[in-house]
Parts: C-alpha cells; sequence; structure tokens
C-alpha cells in the first residue's frame, strides 16, 4: 500500500497494490442482504481532459449481489450489495478524497458505515495519484485533485434523474492524507508556491517524502508551481472532516482564516508523535468554525484499510520502507477505525441534520 504521508508521495508499492489489485470481485457470489450498496459513475474532468472514475456507496435494502470492494493480499475489502435496491429517500452525500498513490476502493471501511448511517458516499479515483496511474511530478500538481472533486460534483450535480437518491443541497467532503489537503483546497485553503518550491529544502517534515521525490528526480524548484496559488473553492461543499491533511504547512493564513465552512481536523496518534507534515493543529486554530481532535495510541498508517496477517510480510518483501501494518500498539487498527467512523458520523450528522 502506498504511505499516503502527504500529497507528495504517489507511486510507491503500486506492484503491492497491484497483487489481487483493489476492484470489486463478483464471481458467483450469493444476494446480498446488507445495508451498503455500491455502483460506480464517471465525470468528464476538465484539468484532465478526460474522463474520472468514482464509486458510489449508498443506503440499501437486501437484494443484488454480495462483493468485496477493494483488499488485496495485504489489506482487506470490505462487503457491499452490487446493484443493490435502494432505500427509498434522498441523502446527503459525502465526498471522500484519497490518499496519493491510493485509489477508491481501499476506503470501503468507512463509506460502508456512512451509507449504513444514511449517507451517499462518492469516491473518485484521482489520476496521477492513484494506484496504477500515478507519478511523483504528478502528484505535486496539487491543483489537479481539487479540480476532480468538482468535476464529480458537476456531474452530480447537473443529472439528477441519474442521482435521485442524492440530496446535493446537503454535500460534505473528508480527505485522507493528499485528500486531506483536497478537502482543504476545496473548502477554500490556498498554497503559497514558494512554502511549496521549498518544501524540501531544509527538512523532511518527519516523513519520506522529499527522499521519494529525490528518488524519481523532482527538484521542486525546477517545476511551475503557481497554479497551486489558485482559489480552488468549491461553494457546494457546506463542511469538511480532514485527517492527517499532507503539504498543510504550505497553506497560507490568509486562505484558512477566510474558509467559513465548519470543519474537523483529525490527526491521529499522540500529538507530540504526529509527523510535523501532516500535524493539523496550528492550521485549526487559523480556522474560524474548526474542531480539532487527536486519536492517540495510533499512527499515521493507521487510516490504511486492516492488513491481513502475511501482510507486513509482504510488504517488507516488496520493500516497503514504512511499517503500514503497524499501529501504536495498545489498541487494533480496528478499534482505531471504530472511533474514527463514530467521530466522522457523529460530526457529519450533526450538520447534516442541522
Amino acid at each position: 500500500m502506498p504511505k499516503f504521508r502527504t500529497i507528495l508521495k504517489a507511486t510507491a508499492c503500486a506492484a503491492v497494490l497491484g497483487l489481487a489489485g483493489w476492484g470489486t470481485y463478483e464471481v458467483l457470489r450469493p444476494a446480498y442482504e446488507g445495508k451498503a450498496g455500491i455502483t460506480y459513475g464517471k465525470a468528464y474532468a476538465p484539468v484532465r481532459e478526460d474522463t474520472i472514475s468514482f464509486h458510489i456507496w449508498y443506503p440499501a435494502t437486501s437484494g443484488g449481489k454480495a462483493v468485496t470492494v477493494g483488499g488485496n493480499g495485504v489489506f482487506y475489502g470490505t462487503p457491499a450489495g452490487r446493484r443493490a435496491p435502494h432505500q427509498q429517500g434522498s441523502f446527503p452525500l459525502v465526498v471522500i478524497s484519497h490518499g496519493a498513490g491510493g485509489n477508491a476502493g481501499q476506503f470501503g471501511w468507512i463509506a460502508s458505515e456512512l451509507a449504513q448511517a444514511g449517507f451517499v458516499v462518492v469516491l473518485p479515483n484521482h489520476p496521477g495519484t492513484t494506484t496504477g496511474n500515478a507519478s511523483a511530478q504528478a502528484a505535486v500538481r496539487v491543483w489537479e485533485r481539487p479540480a476532480d472533486i468538482s468535476a464529480v460534483l458537476d456531474e452530480i450535480t447537473t443529472s439528477s434523474d441519474a442521482y435521485p437518491y442524492i440530496d446535493t443541497g446537503r454535500i460534505s467532503m473528508l480527505g485522507f492524507p493528499a485528500g486531506g489537503y483536497t478537502a482543504l483546497a476545496v473548502s477554500g485553503a490556498r498554497v503559497d508556491p514558494d512554502r511549496l518550491q521549498g518544501f524540501c529544502d531544509d527538512t523532511d517534515h518527519g516523513m519520506s517524502d522529499c527522499a521519494f521525490l529525490a528518488h524519481f528526480g523532482v527538484d521542486l524548484h525546477a517545476m511551475d508551481l503557481s497554479p497551486a496559488s489558485q482559489d480552488l473553492r468549491d461553494p457546494r461543499i457546506s463542511n469538511a472532516v480532514v485527517i492527517d491533511p499532507g503539504i498543510v504547512s504550505t497553506l497560507t493564513k490568509a486562505s484558512l482564516a477566510a474558509i467559513d465552512i465548519p470543519m474537523l481536523m483529525i490527526n491521529l496518534g499522540d500529538e507530540d508523535k504526529v509527523p510535523a507534515g501532516v500535524y493539523a493543529r496550528p492550521a485549526a486554530e487559523q480556522i474560524a468554525r474548526s474542531t480539532y481532535a487527536i486519536v492517540p495510541d495510533a499512527t499515521h498508517f493507521s487510516f490504511l484499510a486492516e492488513c491481513k496477517a502475511p501482510g507486513a510480510r509482504i510488504l517488507e518483501n516488496e520493500g516497503e520502507m514504512d511499517p503500514l501494518c503497524d499501529d501504536a500498539g495498545g489498541q487494533s487498527r480496528a478499534d482505531i477505525h471504530e472511533t474514527l467512523v463514530t467521530l466522522i458520523t457523529e460530526y457529519l450528522q450533526a450538520w447534516a441534520i442541522d
């Protein structure tokens, strides 16, 4: 699994992700008996001059085929109902942005829970920073990811006949590392290009992203990063949840202070151990309507899917340097996910009802 430490991590471990794919498995499956359905969509993204794909999780009733979304030799997938009947009504929308090098399939653990709690969840695959379609150079073009989110929202909000079960008047954003930056950007945060160009000059921010960029010959000072300063806010987003946001130190104080929507910002791990590259409290203090929370006894990688027994060994054999299957030690990843599910769901429900 890729490392997801910041927006700048894009391609390492692509081979691991390809062990068994991150798709949806549907071979001679029995009928589905749960309450989380899944389907798929596409949207034209002008920034890509192409279409991008997205997953849609929704409140369902029994029916359709039982499938497993995501998962491979390292990580567990999540059960869902392919073509399961929709529950009656229209439901608030949550858009999830994955980490750099990841993909929509990896977040079934939270998407399923949100769907069962009464949300429709849309997860785009970000070209250039998605499994099988990723590069270090693309990961630095941070302005493309927020544009993907707006393109997906354009598709959904202008195609009401295709999405009658989505309440487009209630749209939330949820992002993990690179997706955390993406969530901040569509909420109004703007990057200082000079800070981005100097991101690797003096420190590694407690992570290995700068070494990764150097390995692939990426010189930030040689790139035109001026587009990173543009205003990428999407006014359709009414609130956001941000987990361990990447490149958070490059965001301007003025743009953070101008964010006027409610926001929950979460760091994983004891506060004194959170890597500097994703430490969110200083940014949260600039945002008037933000709430800051810590999930203790976790690590930056605890947002990844639960690992199978041979997962750590497979990662080691693939040359992965980071302990992607390890947590802080005092609680299991399942317990950490349960805490995150509770925090995120309760926060989003409060704003959906308000």
